[in-house]
């Protein structure tokens, strides 16, 4: 039941995301050329407590567009999207940064992205020990 909850948020909010912009005149002028040369971009990212996506309900869910501006609910949008941009959109590229410490405390958090990337499906899903480890990834992707 929490996994179809999961999947019917992720959804609504990636489509409100990616079709929010096709109101008014966008709808009624379907032989209209494309008003973007960029492939979407537009992401639900949510971060629960517990070791899996499955196990656990989200504790907050975020928008991310990232074409042809960068945009959404996620708290910094732009820096979010250079960070992926600058990974090529590979999220299993995103490495820890040094000098943070952090308590061996187990505390698990998940964070899981959804969506489209460049015109490619996506979907990400990792745990880390705890918040403080999870901070450490990246510099404002995961921080919302």
């Amino acid at each position: 039941m929490r996994n179809t909850a999961r999947w019917a948020a992720t959804l609504a909010l990636t489509a409100t995301a990616v079709c929010g912009p096709l109101t008014g005149s966008a709808l009624a002028a379907p032989d209209a050329a494309p008003a973007s040369l960029y492939a979407p971009s537009a992401l639900v990212l949510t971060v629960a407590h517990g070791d899996s996506a499955t196990m656990s309900s989200p504790a907050r869910a975020v928008t991310l567009s990232c074409a042809p501006t960068p945009s959404g609910t996620h708290p910094a949008p732009g820096a979010a999207c250079a960070e992926l941009r600058g990974v090529n959109g590979d999220f299993e590229a995103l490495k820890g940064r040094d000098g943070v410490l952090c308590t061996k405390q187990y505390d698990p958090v998940v964070v899981t992205v959804d969506g489209v990337w460049q015109g490619q499906r996506v979907s990400f899903e990792r745990a880390f020990a705890n918040e403080c480890v999870k901070g450490s990834y990246g510099t404002s992707l995961f921080a919302f």
